[in-house]
């Protein structure tokens, strides 16, 4: 898998900044990179229980 054939995206609360993360959806998970970094390479969420333990983790402000 190589980052130019993944779609990213990053959200719209996110503004006009770039201190913050890009997602880009797989089949069964997510890949996030950093938009500060972009070339540092990205973190793959292999499966859906990962990527949600991740959602959740963040949600509850833990990160």
């Amino acid at each position: 898998m190589h980052s130019s054939t993944l779609s990213f995206r990053k959200s719209s609360y996110s503004g006009s900044g770039d201190n913050c993360v890009e997602v880009a959806d797989l089949e069964r998970g997510a890949v996030v990179r950093d938009t500060q970094n972009r070339e540092s390479g990205y973190l793959v969420f292999g499966e859906r229980r990962e990527w949600l333990a991740l959602l959740a983790t963040a949600c509850r402000d833990q990160v």
